[in-house]
């Protein structure tokens, strides 16, 4: 379309398609299809072995979705993605690309709950430990790592912690050492740019502010294009190392001819092959329909999101709000660094009556919705230690940031003083 690089509001409308040749349909076309007609046994040979990239079977790929990893590329500033099913199947994709059982990676502590379950349970079950270190010290990932540590992993605007990740910090101390950034940026979506600060790749939830309509789960990893896994072959076996289910083919070699995509290549052809957690062509449309007012909304969240803030700094009863336009000292200097006008949805607080007041709170609320979700166009409220965390331990609660008196809003795109009032009378409900 242009020879100069466009701005996200026009690449959330128009990357990755313009029109269907076949028809002139602007609006990108639903594939609902299981395969695709080969063009000849040569042409399905080559498919499958590699020397040429297609539509094979949806499990692997599909035009609709391929649009959807295109735009969000592009957005993106990256090489390559693969969509999947939901933004938890992103986030376990994304570590078991890399690590096999007996490596690690270093986590930051600041995770939303279920990412946490996954990395101490489950990974933990198939053999891969995840070391949790606070991110207040960069350092702490560098004394974490040893030999066996395949990346490290962070939230950008992490939830409910709302502490902004020192992104450049940690993504020098990994690539001095040959160990990637994973960056889950789901909360700050076009107001943060983590591939710009180094990091290798970025997961979303697309369920979340991507979508934007609570209608369709799903999830995305962009490859950064940006990180050398050559450098450090011993590092990343998994793309250094002859691969048996595809002939001892070389991740980092065979996708040269590509690009730098050798990472999303071994996901796509790898795990989302024998994993299966392929999103629908139906949702990938969905969310496509949501990303093209991401632009637009992400500005709105983000201002009724401070407006609330600043109205909660001096309700009664609460006693703490968690946001980062009321943060100060290093917290507040990461915002700013790493967010870029805005500072997302997302906010926290605390009620001094604790647990009960919480209850109180959330059964009061007449416009928010109490639902496990974050990211609407609606707004929605829920008390994590109840629910979102409820499976962590009190020490692992405490370690990303919730109390029992601790409620989480995700502010919606309702006129300001529609929320502020709901928000008034269920205050008054918890004393």
């Amino acid at each position: 379309m242009s020879d100069r690089k466009l701005h996200p509001e026009t690449l959330a409308l128009h990357a990755g398609w313009r029109a269907d040749p076949a028809t002139g349909a602007v609006a990108p076309p639903i594939y609902q299809t299981t395969s695709y007609q080969f063009e000849s046994a040569e042409h399905a040979a080559d498919l499958f072995a590699l020397r040429k990239l297609g539509n094979i079977y949806t499990r692997l790929g599909n035009p609709t979705t391929d649009i959807l990893e295109q735009r969000l590329t592009a957005l993106e500033g990256g090489a390559a993605a693969l969509a999947v099913a939901s933004g938890q199947a992103a986030s376990a994709f994304a570590i078991q690309n890399l690590a096999r059982a007996g490596d690690n990676i270093v986590s930051s502590t600041d995770l939303y709950g279920g990412t946490w379950n996954l990395f101490a349970n489950t990974l933990r079950d198939q053999g891969i430990e995840v070391r949790f270190v606070d991110p207040e010290d960069p350092q702490a990932f560098a004394r974490a790592t040893d030999e066996r540590t395949r990346a490290y992993y962070a939230e950008t605007l992490p939830n409910p912690k709302l502490s902004v990740f020192p992104i450049a910090e940690v993504a020098q101390i990994g690539r001095q050492l040959g160990v990637p950034l994973i960056v889950d940026n789901t909360a700050a979506p076009l107001l943060a740019r983590p591939l710009e600060h180094g990091a290798a790749i970025v997961v979303y939830s697309t369920t979340k502010y991507i979508g934007g309509h609570g209608t369709s789960i799903g999830g995305v990893i962009i490859d950064g294009g940006n990180f050398d896994w050559t450098a450090h072959p011993e590092r990343s076996p998994t793309l250094n190392t002859p691969d048996a289910s595809y002939h001892g083919a070389v991740w980092a070699e065979a996708a040269k001819p590509l690009g730098p995509i050798a990472y999303i290549l071994r996901a796509r052809t790898v795990l989302l092959r024998d994993l299966g957690a392929a999103l629908s062509p139906f949702n990938a449309f969905q969310i496509l329909q949501g990303l093209e007012t991401l632009p637009l909304r992400i500005t709105r969240h983000s201002e009724n999101a401070a407006a609330v803030a600043k109205a909660l700094s001096a309700a009664p009863g609460v006693t703490r709000v968690i946001h980062p336009s009321v943060q100060t000292g290093l917290q507040r200097e990461r915002a700013d660094r790493y967010l870029s006008g805005g500072y997302g949805g997302l906010v926290g607080f605390e009620l001094a009556g604790g647990r009960e007041a919480g209850r109180k709170f959330i059964d009061a609320l007449k416009l928010f919705y109490h639902v496990a979700n974050i990211g609407d166009a609606r707004s929605l409220a829920i008390h994590p230690a109840s629910t979102t965390h409820s499976q962590l331990s009190a020490e692992e609660q405490a370690a990303t940031g919730v109390s029992d008196g601790y409620v989480r809003l995700s502010i919606g795109l309702e006129h300001i003083d529609d929320i502020l009032a709901d928000l008034t009378q269920a205050l008054a409900a918890a004393k």
